[in-house]
This record gives C-alpha cells, structure tokens and sequence, in this order.
C-alpha cells in the first residue's frame, strides 16, 4: 500500500510538472515568443522529460517553486555552445534552467546565432546578450543600435552592467528606465575589476535605485570564475557584504552569481533550495539541482529533520 501511495505520488508531481511546462510554452506563444507548432509538436517529449524528473520516491526533499520562477532561478551563462550542444544542454537540463545569458560579447562572434536563439525559445527558456556586449555598444555611442538589435533576434531580456566600462549611475539608471520601456531589464551590480572596492552601503544603494528604475532583478557581480564582486581573489564569500545586503534588500530580487560549487553551497545554506543563482555552468545544471535538493554531501543535511541527522546505530 505504501509503495502504490508513494507510486501515485511521483506520477502526480510529474504531472504537475508537465502542466507547468506546457503553461510555459502557451505564456510563450502569446508573447510570440514560440509558433504554434513549437508548442505542440514537443508535447510528447515534454511528458517524457517531466517523468523523468522523479525517477522514484524520495522523502524529505525540499520543495522547488514551478516555473516561470520569481525565486529559486537558475541562470546559465553559456559561452558558446554549438548547436548539437545547445540541443543536448536543452534536452538534458531545460526544466532545470530558468533563463540563459550568451556570455560576455559572445553573440557576436557565435556561428548560427539565430538557430541558437530559436532552439531556447522553442524549449521555453529566455535567452539574453552579456552585459559587456551593452557596454561595447554604449562606449560606441550605439544605444540605439542595440535597442534595433534586440527587435532583430526578438528579445525579451536585456542586461545592463557597468563592470567594465565606468558609467555615472545616474546615466545608468537612464539607460535602464529605458529598456524597462522594451524588455525585460536585468541590471548587475558590482566591478570586474578586483581591485575596486565598493562600500556595502553603495551597493545596497545601487541595488535599491535600480530595482525603483525598473530592473526586474540584480545581478550580484562575481565574473564567469567567481573571483570578484561578492566574492574575493581566492573564491571565498565575502560574509560581512552578503549580510549587509541581505538586511535592506529582498533576496528574491537577487541573483547571486556563483561558479563555483561552493559558492553554491555557501547560498543555498544561507538561503534555502530556492535562492537564484547564475553564471551556472551548463554542464553544472544538474548538479547544482542536487544541491539544491540536498542529495550531495555539501547540502546534505540542510533540508533533514534533526532526528535523521543523528548517527545510525
């Protein structure tokens, strides 16, 4: 009896899975986002792939918040994945994945872009350009072109950073009521450069005026190799900043850039299975789903009640 229950119970929650898929993809096509074919024709595989998210029953898990996520996102930064790649990546770890950034200025220099583009959008996972690509058109005196380019690959996200290139934040927080005007805006705080200090107080500041300008969340600057920003040289979390800034600001409008599997850990500790978190490897996706879970070792215990965390006699 218990086993039919627990039976009933995965097939349940697999098809609650499924439902949020395909409600995903139907929000999708009425933003024009997918075609309709797009919608239909991976039903089937969608099924499949939700079943395939509950292997077997298991007690104690925490719960993950359905999609489309406002908290517990997950954020890949692809640095150029070919298409048999992305296709894989997709196939393997869409319904884990809640928003993709082509990395840096990698946009502009990846072969079949657009196939690219399409294959996300056809998963029902938005994609965006790098920051550093914005800061590469605005040192150019090309906002305008960017805002064209984005209609051209019909985006719906847009990063706006200053990690690179040194804008007056009030300048910035223009360009981002700006693009609150077309798209969705992802803005990010902090410097590239390791060298530069910013008080918690100044990012606390930063943070709160362009969440007020219209940006949807905060990207919390570590670099693809989570050595700056939050972080310091040697990949070790600045404690003393992440409290500061987690005392005036809500945590689900962050999303706290994290490489490193313990960098991971270290949020999920602090924050629950359902913290965000980017620059997410795509071959890191599935493991950091472990992790968030509490099924390897470094978050193994966080989400079991006291009496399972006693030794076993």
């Amino acid at each position: 009896m218990t086993t039919c229950f627990g039976a009933m119970q995965t097939c349940i929650r697999a098809l609650q899975t499924c439902i949020r898929a395909l409600q995903t993809r139907i929000r999708a096509l009425q933003t024009g986002i997918l075609s309709p074919f797009s919608v239909i024709k991976p039903i089937n595989s969608i099924f499949a792939a939700s079943i395939m998210m509950m292997n077997f029953q298991l007690n104690n898990i925490p719960n993950r918040t359905p999609k489309p996520r406002q908290d517990g996102i997950t954020m890949v930064m692809d640095k150029g994945l070919s298409i048999r790649e992305t296709e894989d990546f997709v196939a393997v770890s869409g319904e884990y994945v809640d928003i993709v950034k082509l990395g840096f200025g990698t946009a502009y220099v990846t072969p079949n872009l657009e196939t690219k583009l399409n294959l996300y959008r056809e998963a029902g996972i938005p994609v965006y350009f790098g920051g550093t690509l914005l800061e590469a058109f605005i040192v150019r005196n090309q906002f305008e072109d960017y805002v064209r380019l984005m209609e051209k690959y019909k985006l719906h996200h847009a990063e706006i950073s200053d990690g690179s290139i040194l804008i007056d934040h009030k300048t910035k927080i223009n360009y981002i009521k700006k693009l609150a005007k077309y798209v969705t805006v992802i803005s990010e705080v902090g410097s590239k450069d390791e060298g530069i200090i910013i008080h918690p107080t100044v990012w606390i500041d930063m943070i709160n005026a362009e969440l007020n300008a219209g940006s949807w969340k905060i990207i919390a600057e570590a670099r693809e190799t989570g050595t700056v920003g939050i972080f310091r040289p040697n990949g070790k979390t600045k404690v003393m900043l992440i409290n500061k800034i987690l005392q005036k600001v809500d945590a689900t409008k962050v999303i706290w850039e994290t490489p490193q599997k313990p960098q991971q850990a270290h949020f999920i500790k602090l924050l629950g299975a359902n913290v965000n978190l980017g620059n997410i490897a795509p071959t890191d996706v599935i493991p950091l789903e472990t992790l968030r879970l509490g099924l390897r070792s470094d978050t193994f215990f966080q989400f079991l009640p006291e009496k399972m965390q006693q030794p076993i006699n």
